[in-house]
């Protein structure tokens, strides 16, 4: 890992890109405009990386480690990291089936 790279930073960006994934995967959003994101995109490859937590989540990660890694090493390193603890949350925060 980078230098002066710190866990408060890796902390952050796995709760940003849960908090943006989660933003668009599964909530309404404010006059409903996530939704209507969703139904716009439809059943297009969009769409259908919208309907997967794991895939969004690959996809919000990547500009995450672009901006707080150094190398594309680090960066690389850094996109799978996040996307991972960002799905790692997921599973973490998600609702028992039959519950509620």
């Amino acid at each position: 890992m980078v230098a002066g790279f710190s866990f408060t930073y890796l902390l952050a960006g796995v709760l940003g890109v849960w908090r943006v994934t989660h933003l668009f995967w599964g909530e309404d959003g404010p006059f409903d405009v996530f939704v209507r994101i969703r139904k716009l995109f439809g059943n297009s490859v969009f769409g259908q990386m919208l309907d997967c937590f794991y895939c969004l989540s690959l996809w919000v990660a990547l500009p995450f480690a672009w901006v707080l890694g150094a190398t594309w090493q680090d960066r690389a390193l850094l996109w799978l990291a996040l996307s991972g603890g960002a799905i790692l949350l997921e599973r973490a925060t998600e609702k028992q089936k039959g519950q509620t």
